[in-house]
């Protein structure tokens, strides 16, 4: 998938002695976005910077060796005849003796006039190192402005985490003119040592530069075309992450202090063999206990009290990836953790203060973002015409944030219908929901429309689930009420000469929170990697049914 961007210049930092500028460029061609204000929480805001970069650099895949290089050294090794060489050692050492005085002398009296060209061989390989930095930066940030806060959005090199930074204007001592929008920002390599530079006695000027939407005949050279051809994975995890933060979550807090001593343990150790787990015990008004696997450490955080209604016991993997937070301990609050099941994704987000950071974990982290997880298809759904969603948007924008309530409440719609078009926004990437302050807010992933006749369907199970609609071949057999607004529903899905049966529950927001079904790949998977194409199925021809 191909993304053009348009930048006038390049993103610019002045720094002296008193004061530091930070002007980035923006994309010209999308929506006039900018933003102009003097940082005031300038430590905080330079170690949550850092993080979200190593968000954007992380990558633990596994990397097995090139042992290509060795194979064919040993070999070489074993065809050596050594006696011969033994013999030859004398002689040859007084060969290098002599040639090596006569390279001293020649080197002395060429010093001089080599010096330029050693100066101009560093110059390259300076030239090329910042250019193989540059490869670290899958795709340019992208960053939102809305009337309460400034954000930026990133995604890991793996796929299998998400950051995002938010910042509230009191993080700014001086705001200038902004216009609320999502853009993408020149970010270059050498911005991440500029951040590094900020310190509390100088003056650091943040912006996004509106003179970037000048339009001119002329000074073309000012402008910079870059074409990026991003893998359809990419833009599907971002996608999913958007999806997967609007389903129910087990919640808690915990101390920083208590995140310090996870990170400790995994510094300490290193496992040899799995299980790889960390499986979180949750009782209510007790402390929140984590169980290190293999070699069963239990961390007990007496700080942090777990005030769920009932016990949990869940287990997260990928928990390396939360080394991403150990810069932000310093400076947090709190931490607020969101579980949505074992093996399924996990959130962080860090409170500080006028700032927060989300990190965004996948099941575990082979299991990325775009390739096994398809919460898109457990978010809210509803079959919602295109006028409605079309006025729900424009509700949304007239505001830039807003929960479903209100923002059903002013429209005069039914929640769960908006809920349904403000899903159907978020797997479109035109909307995004804010786990931190839990409401829905505009931000358009992409200038022109994301191609979702490709982006939709990259599950072959919702396909599969949508042909058999087409063919008639579901049944609803029971609906049951809940008095909490749960909707538990059962049905049978006929495939061929096999008969399913599948069940599932949805919450009061038409989030899926329980399913079941009698076919294989239920029975191997369950919703680790998503719904089969029979719970979607049954879903879908209810949620037809009421529409």
């Amino acid at each position: 998938m191909e993304f053009d961007y348009t930048y006038k210049g390049s993103t610019t930092v002045a720094s002296t002695a008193e004061h530091t500028r930070m002007s980035f460029a923006p994309d010209i061609t999308r929506e006039p976005t900018f933003f102009t204000g003097e940082l005031g929480r300038k430590i905080e805001f330079r170690e949550a910077i850092s993080a979200l970069h190593d968000v954007v650099v992380s990558d633990l895949r596994f990397k097995p060796k090139d042992k290509t290089v060795y194979k064919e050294w040993a070999a070489r090794q074993e065809a050596i005849d050594w006696q011969f060489v033994a013999e030859r050692r004398v002689e040859v050492a007084g060969q290098i003796r002599q040639l090596q005085d006569e390279l001293n002398e020649l080197y002395r009296r060429n010093s001089a006039r080599m010096s330029s060209f050693y100066r101009a061989r560093q110059k390259y390989f300076d030239y090329l190192y910042q250019k193989e930095r540059d490869f670290w930066f899958v795709l340019d940030p992208v960053i939102t402005v809305h009337p309460d806060e400034v954000f930026f959005e990133c995604f890991s090199q793996d796929e299998a985490s998400y950051g995002r930074l938010g910042a509230s204007y009191e993080v700014f001592d001086r705001v200038g003119e902004f216009a609320c929008g999502t853009t993408n920002i020149d970010y270059s390599s050498a911005l991440y040592d500029e951040f590094q530079k900020i310190r509390t006695y100088k003056a650091t000027r943040f912006e996004i530069d509106p003179t970037g939407f000048d339009v001119r005949t002329t000074g073309e050279a000012d402008y910079k075309e870059v074409k990026i051809d991003l893998p359809d994975s990419w833009v599907r995890g971002f996608l999913q992450v958007s999806s997967a933060m609007s389903l129910p979550t087990v919640s808690f807090d915990l101390h920083p202090m208590d995140v310090h001593n996870l990170c400790f343990v995994l510094r300490r150790r290193r496992e040899q063999k799995g299980p790889r787990g960390m499986c979180y015990h949750l009782a209510p008004g007790e402390p929140v206990k984590v169980v290190f696997e293999p070699w069963g450490i239990e961390v007990s955080c007496p700080r942090s009290i777990y005030t769920g209604a009932s016990p949990e016991v869940i287990r997260v993997w990928g928990r390396r990836r939360i080394h991403i937070l150990e810069r932000l301990i310093p400076l947090a609050r709190k931490f607020t953790v969101h579980l949505l099941g074992t093996g399924l994704p996990s959130f962080y987000i860090a409170d500080l203060g006028d700032m927060s950071f989300t990190l965004g974990l996948s099941g575990w982290t082979a299991n990325d973002w775009s390739q096994s997880g398809n919460f898109d298809l457990m978010a809210p759904r509803a079959d919602v015409d295109e006028m409605t969603k079309l006025r729900v948007f424009a509700g949304l924008r007239q505001s830039w944030f807003e929960t479903p309530d209100r923002l059903a409440a002013r429209l005069g719609l039914d929640r769960a219908t908006v809920l349904g078009a403000l899903g159907a926004y978020t797997q479109a990437g035109r909307a995004i929901f804010d786990l931190n302050k839990r409401v829905y807010r505009v931000r358009e992933l992409s200038r022109e429309p994301l191609p979702l006749e490709r982006l939709r369907f990259a599950n072959p199970r919702e396909e599969e689930a949508t042909r058999f609609l087409v063919q008639k071949a579901v049944t609803v057999t029971a609906t049951e009420a809940g008095a909490d607004g749960e909707v538990s529903l059962r049905g049978a899905v006929k495939h061929k000469d096999k008969t399913f049966h599948p069940s599932l529950t949805v919450d009061a927001d038409q989030r899926m929170v329980r399913a079941a079904c009698t076919c294989n790949w239920f029975q191997q998977h369950k919703l680790f990697q998503g719904p089969c194409e029979h719970i979607l199925a049954l879903r879908m021809e209810s949620a037809r049914q009421r529409f």
